[in-house]
């Protein structure tokens, strides 16, 4: 039976509440938003092992960093934007630098965060955590990804980042895809061109994907679930094969998976590509389906940067 379109935080949430059953090494810290980020469910299954500090990020972040050093696999929670900005010294500093085992779930990041607006829209939390020393940076694509996600991100060592969605996205893997840090997913095979997405954008890609085949154009579509470490392996093989590369993302186009994509082709196997995203601009208040129509982050969106590149690629 189809799923219906869920939030990812809500995979998170379940499955790091069944994860502090299984494991009594399990902490989570809070900064007052746990019901909003669905740490709240664990909290309810292990309220021994739950601690909030109120409204104070940098705290939590060396609460957590203290709690990882005497052993503890930490998980601390917030919206994106409090967590990647406001926190950003301590985490650099505490978690990253001293290589701890602390995992970061936030929750509000992109324009579908909606209407409360540009202040809660983070935009820019891909490219600032990935440039972290010992960070790795997740962005699932759907409910149960986040759940996979959530579990193998609690059982790798050292610091993690997962972004997660407040708006119910559709559910397009199912308990048997298969999800390994840094392995990259081929969710529909092409020759024409790929595109490379993450998070809300794979299934915008695959709406893209769908149309374009009604104009005999066959698209390759990637789930990046893993901005870092990158799969440049399958980035590589589908330069080679299709000889176009569209990147698709909820976020600036500066320093995330557009900017991680083309770092990784211009060292190994140039072509023409071009980067759907964020143009260098704060969200604003809207919902969810009207602010990707206007940032043009839409499969339409998508479907042009993929004919453009096409037309590129002709030319070389």
């Amino acid at each position: 039976m189809t799923m219906k379109p869920t939030p990812t935080r809500d995979g998170f949430g379940e499955e790091l509440a069944l994860i502090g059953k299984e494991n009594k090494n399990v902490v989570v810290v809070s900064a007052d938003l746990e019901d909003a980020t669905r740490a709240e469910y664990f909290k309810k299954a292990c309220p021994e092992r739950f601690f909030t500090l109120g409204i104070a990020e940098q705290d939590m972040i060396g609460m957590a960093a203290g709690l990882a050093s005497e052993g503890f696999i930490t998980v601390a929670n917030s919206f994106a934007v409090f967590l990647t900005n406001r926190a950003y010294d301590q985490i650099r500093m505490d978690i990253c630098y001293n290589n701890l085992n602390v995992k970061l779930a936030a929750t509000h990041a992109g324009v579908t965060v909606g209407e409360d607006g540009a202040s809660a829209q983070c935009l820019e939390d891909l490219a600032i955590m990935r440039v972290l020393p010992n960070m790795k940076v997740l962005c699932p694509m759907d409910t149960i990804e986040a759940k996979k996600a959530t579990r193998a991100m609690l059982t790798e060592k050292g610091p993690c980042y997962i972004r997660l969605s407040r708006a119910p996205l559709p559910v397009l893997t199912d308990d048997a895809t298969p999800f390994v840090i840094g392995k990259a997913n081929v969710m529909r095979d092409g020759k024409d061109a790929t595109i490379i997405a993450c998070g809300v954008m794979v299934a915008e890609a695959m709406g893209a994907a769908e149309e374009l085949a009604k104009e005999n154009i066959s698209v390759r579509v990637v789930n990046m679930h893993t901005i870092k470490p990158l799969d440049v392996g399958v980035i590589m093989a589908c330069a080679k094969e299709t000889g176009a590369i569209v990147t698709a993302e909820e976020h600036q186009v500066a320093g995330g998976l557009g900017s991680a994509v083309a770092e990784a082709l211009v060292q190994g196997m140039p072509v023409p590509m071009e980067m759907v995203g964020v143009q260098d601009s704060f969200g604003q208040t809207g919902t969810p389906d009207q602010l990707m129509q206007v940032y043009k982050l839409k499969s339409v969106d998508v479907a042009l940067a993929v004919r453009k590149v096409i037309q590129r690629k002709k030319k070389v």
